[in-house]
């Protein structure tokens, strides 16, 4: 799990959550030195539903800033990896006004014509929701608008089917989980710890935080080891 991938700028809080190009490069590179698969979401599902095995690293970004086109982009496909960007459907080419005041930044979305580019690179658009809201205060009505109508916003915009979708601030109960299921999304990413298994709900998958404070060896340790399950 990434959420962004360049420089923190000046005054930035949280920025912990900047991955810095060259790292995440370095990551993307040890994975396919290490026999691994970089792989989007919509790839793995025959992993995630138990048809397939083998070495696979499911790769998301949430929220679709304009870094994960220039900075993550270019590292994915030296690798031959794809990639999932989960994409606030109303707030494209606008910036993260959820959360900007509390990260004392504002962060470029990317437009229309970024978020097709990234899928014409050959990367999966997943939905983040419309406006990033905790979905948990959502009235029924607007639970429905913010899942299903994020599905239909991108499916309408890239002109392809939006499977994927991410709970943004991972905040989740049992009618947002029913209401993601009843929009036909074919698994959905939480932000709780873990790495996910075979047998977990597709529904409330679990994910490795990566953020800009791991050296090399620390996330060899979260990705590769039980450290991130333990703690989930």
């Amino acid at each position: 799990m990434y959420h962004n991938i360049g420089q923190p700028p000046e005054g930035a809080r949280l920025r912990s959550l900047y991955v810095r190009s060259g790292a995440f490069a370095r990551q993307m590179r040890v994975l396919r030195l290490l026999g691994f698969q970089g792989l989007s979401m919509s790839d793995a599902m025959p992993y995630l539903r138990g048809e397939k095995s083998g070495r696979i690293a499911v790769i998301t970004i949430d929220d679709g800033y304009v870094d994960a086109l220039e900075n993550a982009l270019p590292a994915l496909r030296a690798n031959n990896f794809s990639a999932t960007c989960y994409v606030v459907s109303r707030r494209t080419g606008q910036h993260n006004d959820w959360d900007a005041a509390a990260l004392n930044v504002r962060k470029p979305l990317m437009n229309d014509a970024q978020v097709k580019e990234w899928q014409a690179a050959g990367m999966e658009v997943g939905a983040h929701s419309r406006t990033h809201p905790r979905l948990t205060t959502c009235t029924d009505a607007e639970l429905f608008a913010e899942i299903a109508g994020s599905k239909s916003d991108l499916e309408a915009l890239i002109g392809a089917p939006v499977t994927q979708f991410c709970y943004p601030y991972g905040d989740l109960d049992a009618r947002v989980v029913a209401a993601v299921r009843q929009a036909g999304f074919s698994a959905a990413t939480t932000t709780r710890r873990g790495r996910t298994a075979s047998a977990d709900d597709l529904m409330q998958l679990r994910r490795v935080l990566v953020v800009g404070s791991h050296f090399l060896h620390m996330f060899l340790i979260k990705v590769f080891t039980s450290y991130e399950d333990k703690r989930g």
